[in-house]
């Protein structure tokens, strides 16, 4: 029997299935950072398709916190219309939709902003587009924690189900966790309780705002893939000195902290989610190259994660739960009237 399209409840939030998109950047807004009918219609379609939980690309809580300058952005009011008209398109089709809240550290690449990080140490001096980092002063932190507060007001404001706060890839948050790009030698640095400590101050803000009812999700770095980095033993210990100020799943991730070779194969990040599971006792979002209804489905069975997530996947096919539905022999009630002939 499937257990792919059980559906999923955290606080209050009820999720129709256990598929997943995970962010995914279209670097298609302009530089206002605004919804356009490109990302109504990206997201719009996937939750037609299906999609239990649809979470939103990297959306920047800073100007000098995008990846790009085509990245979304939540750190002025104008930005909201366009997020809100998002939250409602995918709503109608019965999926819920989370925003992930991020700023890019030091792999900020949008022009002319001020780089910053936890220590002045530059991404990749091989490449152009980075620029050696300023190592923020304690205003800086402050000001970034502020800025976090406000994304998440806003983002209820959006009526977003779900917030994920972005602790991977190597942007700004994962740069604090990392002992390979952390090296100040002040309560931020040094110890994992300071590397932790932006993250805790971030959830902590966001708190002061966002619902209790409604969850936080944390997405997280599990691998540096470098001998002097984080393992997911080294997260799930991290994680568990910050889950008491509101962390509700955990997002499981790898890679991005430097530019190294990431060795992947089908499923290559689930013993990660594994063990963060166990080690911390949440819930936890887990992918990594799947593709085939079986895996995703084997993966919710035998509990090596909650819920299951489809990136390219996804970009390919975004009727994938609709299929997946007829592969596994599972009935479910919101194939869309307009495609029933096609059943």
């Amino acid at each position: 029997m499937s257990q792919l399209f059980d559906s999923f409840k955290i606080k209050d939030l009820q999720i129709r299935n256990r598929i997943t998109m995970p962010p995914m950047c279209m670097y298609s807004a302009a530089k206002d950072g605004l919804v356009n009918s490109w990302h109504l219609t990206h997201y719009e379609t996937r939750a037609i398709g299906g999609t239990g939980l649809i979470l939103i690309e990297a959306t920047a809580v800073e100007s000098r916190g995008r990846i790009s300058d085509s990245d979304l952005g939540i750190w002025h009011d104008a930005q909201t219309k366009g997020l809100f008209q998002l939250t409602e398109t995918v709503k109608k089709h019965g999926s819920k939709i989370g925003i992930q809240l991020a700023h890019a550290g030091r792999k900020c690449t949008a022009p002319d902003e001020d780089i910053i990080a936890p220590s002045p140490i530059n991404f990749d001096e091989n490449d152009d587009s980075y620029a050696t980092p300023r190592e923020m002063t304690k205003e800086d932190i402050k000001e970034v924690i502020r800025s976090y507060g406000k994304a998440a007001e806003r983002a209820l404001q959006c009526d977003f189900d779900i917030i994920e706060i972005h602790g991977a890839h190597g942007y700004l948050i994962n740069e604090f966790l990392s002992p390979v790009t952390n090296k100040r030698k002040d309560e931020y640095g040094g110890n994992p309780e300071n590397r932790v400590r932006l993250l805790k101050e971030i959830t902590q803000e966001v708190k002061k705002v966002w619902p209790a009812e409604k969850p936080i999700m944390l997405r997280v770095t599990a691998k540096d893939y470098h001998p002097e980095g984080n393992n997911p033993e080294d997260v799930a210990n991290l994680i568990n000195m910050v889950k008491e100020e509101g962390i509700d799943i955990i997002n499981v991730s790898s890679g991005g902290v430097i530019p190294a070779p990431v060795p992947s194969f089908e499923g290559y990040q689930i013993k990660f989610a594994e063990i963060i599971r166990i080690l911390t006792g949440l819930p936890v979002l887990a992918g990594g190259k799947i593709s085939s209804p079986s895996m995703a489905n084997e993966i919710i069975q035998n509990e090596r994660a909650d819920l299951v997530y489809l990136g390219r996947e996804l970009l390919r096919n975004p009727y994938w739960p609709l299929h997946a539905s007829k592969y596994l022999n599972t009935e479910i009630d919101y194939w869309p009237d307009q495609y029933e002939r096609s059943r």
